[in-house]
């Protein structure tokens, strides 16, 4: 992908309009992984072995099918056209996930939740592949991600704050219920917002290649793959504090009813460290600035493997910093692999679409793969929710922050190893042909 021809430095106009749509695309992700499990098992009365059954499988299809979804969108629909189509999907899906009828059951929560996700990639994809064509410089690119990226932290904070809200005293149920009509002028607002007011992404012929070729030439690309594996141990790293976050604020801080405040912090820091991480990146670079948010990350998962009950302000304090530190995984990684592609594709190529659709799936596979290793692995090590301090508390800081820290400095090793072949160098300019440190000989 080579940089539409005419094209024109974004405005902050062009870029809250095209952010915009993350806010009701992130809203939509959190109550499938938070809210869905208790929803079915308490409200509809499904056991929780089935509930995690259902979960799996349908994440495990959804994972499989993000790259096909991502070469669709470079071979037929385009990006705009992908969004439209993904709407009715989601709007839909999610009223009727979140406020399912009497009588629903297993094969309703199948049902939906698979029509939730196949609205939720379709969009995310196209979305991201938008972003990372109508950008025209290495540093727009960067300030499109983070536009994207503030206005999704923004959604993550109102799904995870409205049902409590919504429910005004009654069941948690009714107050999904009455969250899922509020997404649905959410969404059309957003998506109102992007199709209409942002720039267009560039018309381009589409591939002509088939779909395993298609998908093949994406992920065998060494750059990209390189880029992906980084990714993914960073991934893991960050998602295993998130699964296991809940447990910790409850067994080793003893403030289990704080940890909505943690939790706001945590993202509100996120999104206010975005601009602070644009900045940044123009100055040293992306990759170098990336580097530095991985080890202000370490820095902090280390301090709070040795926290212990009562330990609430440097808790908070860690919270903020590690939400700074989420920032730079947020807004940095998709801009690198935009500047990769964009310095990398041979024109007429359109792979935009498969690479992020490989990029949505690694996500989602680091998601699962760190809930499927920390879990087993807090029991494993003695941990049982509820426990007193002991060893089984000592055991679940060690899985919340030391694994990470482990991960971090890899994906570190990973990522400077392969920096000449990974990163696109900003120019003084910041003109819209970027070029890589070295031609990526580095091995």
């Amino acid at each position: 992908m080579k940089q539409a021809q005419g094209a024109q430095p974004l405005s902050l106009r062009s870029l809250l309009a095209y952010g915009a749509l993350g806010l009701p695309l992130s809203f939509a992700a959190l109550p499938i992984y938070v809210h869905v499990p208790l929803l079915y098992a308490n409200g509809v009365g499904l056991s929780l072995a089935t509930v995690g059954l259902i979960l799996l499988a349908t994440r495990i299809l959804d994972a499989v099918t993000d790259p096909l979804i991502g070469w669709a969108s470079d071979r037929f629909a385009g990006r705009r056209g992908l969004i439209v189509a993904a709407l009715p999907l989601l709007g839909l899906g999610m009223v009727g996930l979140l406020a399912p009828p009497p009588g629903a059951g297993a094969l309703w929560l199948a049902a939906l939740l698979i029509i939730v996700s196949l609205g939720y990639s379709m969009g995310t994809i196209a979305y991201y592949a938008w972003g990372a064509e109508v950008a025209p410089t290495p540093h727009a690119r960067t300030r499109a991600v983070a536009s994207r990226e503030g206005f999704a932290l923004l959604g993550v904070v109102l799904a995870a704050s409205l049902p409590g809200v919504l429910a005004a005293g009654g069941e948690m149920s009714t107050g999904l219920a009455r969250m899922a009509l509020a997404f649905v002028p959410l969404l059309a607002i957003g998506a109102a917002c992007t199709l209409l007011a942002a720039p267009r992404p560039p018309a381009h012929a589409r591939t002509a290649q088939p779909v395993l070729r298609g998908l093949a030439a994406a992920i065998t690309h060494p750059p990209f793959a390189r880029l992906l594996a980084v990714f993914a141990a960073n991934g893991i790293a960050a998602a295993i504090p998130s699964a296991t976050v809940l447990f910790f604020v409850a067994d080793v801080l003893q403030a289990s009813d704080l940890a909505g405040v943690f939790l706001v912090l945590y993202f509100v820091a996120a999104a206010a460290s975005l601009p602070l991480w644009v900045v940044l990146s123009r100055r040293v670079g992306k990759l170098r600035a990336w580097l530095g948010g991985m080890v202000l990350a370490i820095a902090v998962f280390a301090w709070a493997s040795l926290l212990g009950d009562g330990d609430l302000f440097a808790y908070a304090v860690i919270c903020v910093l590690s939400g700074a530190a989420l920032g730079a995984d947020l807004s940095l990684p998709p801009a690198i692999l935009a500047d990769l592609l964009a310095r990398s594709a041979p024109p007429g190529d359109t792979r935009t679409g498969a690479s992020f659709g490989w990029w949505n799936f690694v996500t989602k596979a680091s998601l699962a793969l760190a809930a499927g290793v920390a879990l087993p692995l807090l029991a494993f090590l003695g941990y049982t929710p509820g426990a007193a301090q002991g060893e089984g508390t000592r055991a679940l800081a060690l899985v919340y922050a030391g694994v990470p820290v482990v991960l971090k400095l890899g994906a570190i090793a990973l990522l400077w190893r392969w920096r000449e072949t990974i990163e696109a160098r900003d120019d003084a300019s910041d003109s819209a042909q970027s070029r890589p440190i070295s031609e990526g000989t580095h091995r």
